[in-house]
Parts: C-alpha cells; structure tokens; sequence
C-alpha cells in the first residue's frame, strides 16, 4: 500500500530534523499498533535516525519492556499522561535513543471502562539541547487528544499528531 501523503511529508520532515541534530528516535506505540513505526520506515533512509520501537498493545509488555511502574497502570491506566510519558522515556532508554515517543488511547469503537473512544495520550521525551548526549537535560512532555472517527480514522490522526509534535520538539 503506498503511503499516505500527509503522513509521508511529515515524516519525511522529522526525518530531517533529527538528521540535522544528529540523533536517534525510538517508539512506544499501543492503540496504533506499528502504524507511526511504519510512517518513519516508509522514508527511504530512515535507518540513519530511526532505530525502532515495541508495541506495546499488553499492559504487561508495557511494564517488562517499557519500565512502566504498575502503580502507574492500576492508578491511571495504560490511556493517560502518565503512562505515555512512561512509555515514552522507557522506549528511549531501552533502545538507547536520543528522543523516545509514545502513542495509547482507545481507538475503538468500544470504549475503554471509563474512558471514550478516540481519547489518545501522546508523550515525548527528548533532550533540550540540539546536540546528541551533549550532556543536556531531558524533558518530557504529554499531550491529549479526543478523536470522533472510526477506528481507523483515529489511529491515523493519533500518527499524523504525534510526527507533527516530532516536527515541532525538534526545531533547531
């Protein structure tokens, strides 16, 4: 299947962006199940920043793999601004990289116990600094979305979301 050119251009964009800065980018997805994976893969040279993620669809993938603390989970559950700023600094860690994201929500159409259908939680963590290991600090932010489409309308807005706040966390 072609890529989607909206998607394309952006990440082509963040492409760009952590090439200039030199650094490495890893993903954490779950509601999106590869799809931001795949949007950075569908540009060719994306092995020169991009070294990979887990989707983490399982709570317990996300606490063996992702370092997300179960209090977390059982406190605010896998949907929110804590556990995607957990998976988005567990993601960075493990897989050594530079900036870590992280995609979960609920794509539907069922909703989630109390949480709505199309509720997306998108959080980065990235240096500071322009320059990789450059001895900065790390921050993380988190964002929240409320999608309306189907199912797969809104994991393909909760992709074209997260590479637009790659583009814009990685301006020089």
């Amino acid at each position: 299947m072609p890529p989607d050119p909206e998607v394309f251009a952006l990440a082509q964009q963040v492409g760009e962006r952590l090439r200039q800065r030199g650094q490495w980018l890893a993903v954490a997805e779950s509601c999106t199940g590869g799809l931001l994976g795949v949007a950075l893969t569908d540009v060719p040279g994306s092995s020169a920043y991009f070294l990979g993620g887990i989707i983490s669809y399982a709570d317990r993938v996300k606490v063996e793999l992702l370092a997300v603390p179960e209090s977390t989970l059982r406190q605010h559950g896998a949907v929110s601004e804590q556990a995607a700023a957990a998976m988005a600094e567990g993601v960075r860690q493990l897989l050594h990289a530079d900036v870590g994201i992280s995609i979960t929500g609920v794509a539907g159409p069922d909703a989630e116990e109390s949480k709505p259908a199309g509720l997306t939680f998108i959080g980065i963590t990235a240096p500071t600094l322009p320059s990789p290991r450059g001895g900065g600090e790390v921050t993380t932010s988190t964002h929240r979305f409320q999608w309306n489409g189907d199912r797969w309308d809104n994991r393909r807005r909760s992709v074209i979301a997260a590479l637009e706040l790659l583009v814009r966390a990685l301006e020089l």
